[in-house]
């Protein structure tokens, strides 16, 4: 984009600006030149030469907004990365978190995830291949329901299990919620912890505990801090991945992620 006329535009502007007030007013020796006051006449010309350029070059407009959607997104993009590494620890070792897999793995997965939501169901398949085919990886569960009231509900049960129940148990009742049809809620959510062998008074209680709303609130708060505002996504290294990709993309995240922590002795 060539920004030149437009340069010159505002340069003439401002030339009849600095004229005008040249002619009007003397700078006090030996000081610092006062700023350039621009009266309603030459404000006036500077409008009119901005609207005639912008009448005979109209597709400047369509280039300024490419130019500010990219500059928006390299701001986000920025902003991502630096509460990222702020947030590392939360993000890969958190205390609380659901972890599947290998615990002691070599890589970390982080799923953001809704159990209401459509492609998260599918994705679910290829990311449990992908967990059983490859000891290595520590695969991360963040409930993140925004989907509705069910979704909350679900993610309150299925966190409250995790007190009782991990490793292949919890496995079983994920991907049986996750995989199954029709809407996930409170009900559904305890039928499928009952069929797993869940201790349902002792659930029923732990629904209730603090720690429930707090690990929510904290996966609400890393999601807002990275920009992730949709399921499934996935944190792998130092990349963001948005949406079901497929297991080969995940494999290439996966492949620059241990290489990455390999070199630079992460938290992953």
């Amino acid at each position: 984009m060539d920004f030149r006329p437009i340069a010159l535009a505002f340069a003439a502007a401002l030339s009849l600006a600095t004229s005008a007030l040249a002619q009007t007013s003397a700078a006090p020796p030996m000081s610092t030149a006062p700023a350039v006051q621009v009266t309603p006449e030459e404000r006036a010309r500077i409008e009119v030469i901005i609207r005639d350029y912008l009448l005979k070059n109209p597709e400047v407009l369509q280039e300024a907004l490419v130019e500010l959607e990219r500059r928006q997104a390299a701001n986000e993009e920025r902003a991502r990365g630096e509460a990222f590494q702020a947030n590392r620890q939360q993000l890969y070792r958190s205390a609380n978190q659901v972890v599947l897999g290998n615990p002691q793995g070599d890589v970390t997965i982080v799923e953001f995830f809704d159990y209401n939501c459509g492609f998260c169901k599918r994705a679910m398949v290829e990311t449990m291949e992908l967990v059983r085919q490859d000891r290595r990886i520590r695969l991360v569960l963040r409930d993140f329901p925004v989907l509705g009231p069910g979704s909350v509900e679900a993610s309150q049960v299925a966190l409250a299990l995790k007190m009782q129940l991990q490793g292949p148990k919890y496995e079983e009742f994920h991907t049986k919620l996750l995989g199954g049809r029709g809407q996930a809620n409170r009900a559904r959510a305890l039928e499928v912890a009952r069929e797993v062998g869940a201790d349902m008074a002792r659930l029923e209680r732990d629904m209730n505990a603090p720690q429930i709303r707090a690990e929510l609130a904290e996966t609400a708060r890393l999601a807002d801090l990275l920009r992730i505002n949709g399921t499934p996504t996935y944190i792998i290294g130092d990349e963001v991945v948005i949406g079901a990709v497929g297991v080969e993309k995940l494999r290439e995240n996966l492949v620059r992620a241990r290489a990455g922590c390999a070199r630079e002795a992460n938290v992953c």
